[in-house]
């Protein structure tokens, strides 16, 4: 028998068992559950036809339409699904509403012998609980810094020692300036950039505090949920101040080697930002393969722009930590002292 479940406990299970969609592929590659697997019940086309079919001809019809197209399908479900966990035989299942497709698909394995369990409204219930949690307080503290400071990984060697993070770059894929998509994997969706940071949202422990990176609200084409982004913004700010010189030298370590051309693009895609003269001073030390001048020329708009963004804070909010070298390690072991020691001071001031 088919079991219906909430978003929460079918998020429970699908950690330890697939989860099919059969929403139509381009749905699927729009946004989806972290994870998921597509089989889809109907293809782009034919899903346009029964939608078709059901506004001009009724709901009837479009049954009828749908289960000529699916019928040949059928067989084929049943061997994909079955790949998928021959050892346990069970699955999950969800489609856009929770309706007729997912019922449909499930009842499909059950007969030939699985386990299936749906997803009660189905993604669209998904999708009120992924916007929904954001609006959660947690305790957040942004790690924040100009433009090659290293915070990256920074955040990466907190988590190594023990810290909680979300890493948002890395989920969009993207490094948040014009050159920030080099190198990098195409960009998901903002909907699906939302649905994977849901995924590490939910995992952490919601009484111990969360680093992230201080952002704009858009990492390359991918917007942060606007509740996240406002729990952002208003939490506390460590500033970590790095000297330009060492900033330069990380920026040259990171883009040496990289798609010249991609690096030429980039910089035009600024040029109006950094006005007419600094673009060809750019250009031309790019030509040179002069990466230490065309970051130095590049980080005065950074720089400007960080500062602008910092600016709009709370200045009480904002706390400055001076490096004085590019040393992931220890400057994680000072901020988790100053975390230790600021939260302290927040929970005496409460008292």
């Amino acid at each position: 028998m088919v079991q219906q479940l909430s978003v929460e406990d079918f998020l429970e299970k699908a950690q330890g068992l697939p989860v099919i969609d059969v929403r139509s592929p381009a749905e699927y590659d729009h946004a989806h559950i972290p994870g998921a697997v597509s089989i889809p019940l109907f293809d782009n086309e034919e899903r346009a036809r029964v939608g078709t079919k059901y506004k001009n001809a009724g709901k009837d019809s479009a049954v009828l339409l749908g289960l000529d197209l699916v019928g040949p399908k059928l067989a084929g479900f049943v061997k994909q699904s079955k790949k998928l966990n021959p050892q346990q035989k069970e699955v999950l299942v969800h489609c856009w509403r929770g309706g007729m497709r997912s019922g449909s698909f499930a009842w499909l394995l059950d007969t030939a012998g699985l386990t299936a369990s749906t997803l009660i409204g189905g993604y669209k219930a998904y999708r009120n609980a992924v916007l929904s949690a954001f609006a959660e307080p947690r305790t957040l503290i942004i790690l924040g810094g100009k433009t090659g400071s290293g915070k990256t990984d920074i955040l990466k060697e907190l988590a190594r020692q023990g810290e909680q993070i979300i890493d948002l770059e890395g989920l969009a894929h993207h490094k948040g300036s014009t050159y920030g998509a080099i190198g990098q994997r195409p960009q998901p969706t903002s909907e699906q950039f939302e649905n994977v940071i849901f995924g590490e949202w939910r995992k952490l422990n919601t009484q111990k505090r969360i680093w992230l990176e201080d952002e704009s609200r858009n990492v390359g084409s991918c917007f942060i949920p606007m509740p996240l982004w406002q729990q952002m913004r208003a939490a506390p700010v460590a500033f970590i101040d790095v000297s330009k010189t060492v900033r330069i030298q990380r920026l040259v370590a990171d883009y040496t080697g990289i798609d010249h051309g991609l690096l030429v693009e980039a910089t035009q895609r600024i040029q109006k930002r950094l006005g007419g003269k600094v673009t060809k001073d750019a250009l031309d030390a790019l030509n040179r393969h002069d990466y230490a001048t065309v970051a130095d020329l590049t980080l005065d708009y950074y720089d400007k722009a960080y500062l602008h963004g910092l600016s709009q804070r709370d200045p009480a909010s904002v706390h400055r930590l001076e490096l004085a070298d590019n040393n992931p390690v220890q400057t994680a072991q000072q901020l988790i002292t100053w975390a230790d020691t600021f939260a302290q001071k927040a929970t005496e001031t409460r008292v």
